[in-house]
């Protein structure tokens, strides 16, 4: 007992510590100050700002050609690159997955009678004619169906006709072409509350009828914004018969991937310490500015900002190379991973620039790190959330400068950008952008994404350079390229450092899910303390196994392990008092929880039979499997014959990829499962994941 109370009471003067306020006096960095200074002078948020503009001042119409020959966008970033002089600067072509895209040329809908106007055109805004749309040109009476279900479709008679409602664009296609329509007028009613011009993007194809398998052409489709659409929908509420003409063409035109890559090369141009990533393309079709212009725009302007400081000789030559890459998401990145898998796979990390420029106050925004999974425990997470509290900490005025010269103390600003608060937040780990192709199970190169959340004109009409703030861009880009630099030149020097970056932002960490598992004993009652006790026990045992993991990484980066080994294992011996001392005081919740129940206190772990087998499984990876290529895990499991899925079954929903990035010959299935339930709110079957791991040794990926 007196050793629980002096860890539990260590515990409490640790937290004073730890959720004490960033003092409001003292900042820091990874860097030297001197190289923040020389980063933070050469960055220009206008420089990436009209690489925006230059690449996304609107959403035009592509020609022909262009889909024959060379991409505006792929053709700008190169171009810079080469202007720059930012060395190994490439333009690489790789077939895609499919021979032809589609491609608008023209679309018009007007009105014939009664009257005679223009009712939407592509001319005016690309989005008002929807991607997908074929060849037209019909004259048709237009007929209101509401919200374009099939009831209201059925009723309002749509054959030979040209369906409008109000809602979305792919929905009342469906219905209508299904019902005989020509074509379909979509009124939008995209976060009209707040914008009422935008268009969302939409996307339509031949129909299929679900019961009878009948198809149906894809005819036409365009898209009206809130303002305008609604005089339409008025006029034929009133009951006005609108004739109107539809003209449209378009072509479906060959293309290929493209994407442009280059290299600031290290003192060891084979060893990579960093990989940056943007995709400049989310389909041909959208030309968003800030999904994801301003990512592309981000890299290249720390590209730029790199390779001027270390051709000038203000700041060494990093140890290491850093490499970017710019192109389609997903369809570019993939194959580009494959190309250079054998060059790239020992990199240290990827950072992933995804939707980087918004004006953070105009999109009511918060810029975010989106750290790693527990599968990819890494350093990485760490080294970008010092710049980002740096730059975060140091863009707002606190009223203990108030009397000082520079109430801002570390005020990065452009000088045509906004000047406000830096709003800033880590976050656990989010997909959906190309630093999913790094964090794949055969690739294991740990990414994380910086991205703006909210966007209020994420893939609309409205996604516009004047939703971009300078400011916002420049602060993206010291963040990134200071982050990328610091591991890229880490010695054993850098790696103290970041071991103690990572044990201090490890306890705060942990704190928060001692909180979280407080409150999971505190909402139970007598027939689920056990249980739920159980659970917050474990969560915090995920979760501390991940820190110490992350401090593990660090290795790497050590070059005399007699010097630093010390320093990095008292690193990881304090976080693990930390997380024991959280325990301590997590029993002694549920001690005095089990008292207010009246009743006898619960042991933290009762396993059944099923979870005890799978704690004795411990799986590691089969040579040859670790860093096997992007392609092991699907390619493993697409060949096991029906015999295996069927006598393992997975009948829920799990994270396969998180599943599989978890083997590291240490944990035992129970064990993963439990640190794959830490991190999302969804719980896993443990018979799933069983039978997941049967999947995977019978697919010779893994044994035990």
């Amino acid at each position: 007992m007196i050793r629980k109370t002096f860890l539990f009471g260590a515990f409490l003067l640790l937290s004073t510590f730890i959720y004490g306020q960033y003092t409001p006096w003292y900042y820091w960095t990874l860097l030297p100050e001197d190289q923040m200074k020389e980063i933070i002078g050469e960055s220009s948020g206008e420089t990436a700002y009209h690489t925006m503009i230059e690449t996304a001042g609107y959403t035009r119409n592509r020609r022909a050609e262009e889909y024959r020959t060379t991409f505006r966008e792929s053709a700008y970033i190169y171009d810079k690159l080469k202007f720059y002089g930012v060395p190994e600067a490439n333009l690489v072509r790789v077939p895609a997955r499919s021979d032809e895209t589609w491609n608008a040329i023209s679309g018009d809908l007007w009105e014939v009678s009664p009257g005679r106007s223009k009712i939407v055109s592509y001319r005016d805004n690309a989005f008002q004619l929807t991607q997908g749309s074929n060849s037209a040109d019909v004259r048709a009476e237009l007929v209101w169906v509401g919200n374009g279900s099939e009831e209201s479709v059925n009723e309002a008679g749509v054959e030979g006709k040209i369906a409008v409602g109000h809602g979305n664009v792919s929905f009342i296609h469906r219905n209508a072409m299904m019902a005989g329509a020509l074509g379909v007028v979509a009124i939008s009613d995209s976060r009209n509350y707040f914008d009422p011009l935008q268009i969302p993007i939409g996307r339509v194809g031949e129909v299929r009828n679900p019961d009878t398998r009948e198809t149906f052409p894809a005819g036409f489709a365009f898209q009206m914004n809130i303002r305008e659409g609604q005089y339409l929908r008025n006029r034929l509420l009133r009951g006005e018969s609108i004739i109107a003409h539809a003209v449209v063409e378009t072509s479906m035109e060959p293309y290929e991937i493209q994407n442009v890559e280059a290299t600031i090369p290290g003192e060891n141009p084979e060893e990579i310490g960093a990989i940056l990533s943007a995709h400049i393309f989310e389909g041909l079709v959208k030309q968003g500015a800030n999904d994801n212009k301003s990512g592309g725009a981000a890299i290249l302007e720390v590209a730029r900002v790199l390779n001027t400081l270390i051709e000038e000789g203000r700041i060494p030559r990093p140890k290491r190379s850093i490499r970017f890459v710019w192109g389609p998401e997903f369809s570019g990145t993939r194959p580009w991973v494959e190309m250079n898998f054998e060059d790239i796979k020992h990199a240290y990390c990827n950072i992933n620039m995804d939707m980087v420029g918004e004006w953070l106050s105009l999109n009511k925004s918060t810029f975010s790190l989106m750290r790693t999974t527990f599968g990819n425990p890494h350093y990485v997470n760490d080294v970008v959330e010092n710049f980002f509290r740096f730059v975060g900490e140091g863009n707002k005025e606190k009223i203990h400068n108030r009397r000082d010269t520079y109430p801002v103390a570390h005020r990065i600003v452009a000088p045509f950008g906004s000047d406000e608060p830096f709003r800033y937040s880590i976050e656990p780990h989010y997909g959906s952008s190309d630093h999913v192709v790094f964090n794949n199970f055969g690739v294991q190169i740990p990414g994380v994404m910086l991205i703006a959340w909210p966007d209020q004109w994420y893939h609309t009409s409205g996604d516009l350079p004047d939703k971009a703030d300078p400011t916002q861009l420049r602060r993206a880009v010291v963040i990134a390229a200071a982050s990328a630099y610091t591991i890229a030149n880490a010695d054993d020097e850098m790696a103290v450092k970041i071991a103690g970056e990572i044990a201090g932002n490890a306890s705060r960490r942990l704190g928060h899910q001692l909180q979280v598992a407080m409150d999971m004993v505190n909402s139970s009652d007598a027939d689920d303390l056990q249980a739920r006790y159980q659970e917050a026990t474990e969560l915090l045992k995920a979760h501390l196994m991940n820190e110490l993991a992350t401090v593990e990484s660090i290795y790497e980066l050590v070059d005399n392990a007699e010097l630093v080994a010390d320093h990095i294992e008292a690193m990881k011996a304090g976080i693990e008092t930390v997380g024991l001392s959280h325990r301590n005081g997590l029993e002694a919740q549920m001690q005095t929880r089990s008292r207010m129940l009246g009743i006898d206190p619960v042991p933290s772990l009762v396993l059944t039979d099923k979870e005890e087998r799978a704690s004795a499984m411990i799986p590691s990876y089969t040579p040859g499997t670790f860093k096997g290529g992007p392609n092991i895990l699907n390619q493993s499991l697409a060949e096991l014959p029906d015999e295996i899925t069927e006598t393992y079954p997975v009948e829920g929903r799990i994270d396969r990829t998180e599943i599989a990035r978890l083997v590291n010959g240490e944990y035992s299935v129970y064990t993963i499962k439990t640190m794959l339930d830490a991190q999302q709110e969804r719980k896993t079957d443990l018979q799933d994941v069983m039978n997941f791991f049967e999947q995977l040794k019978a697919a010779g990926l893994v044994d035990y």
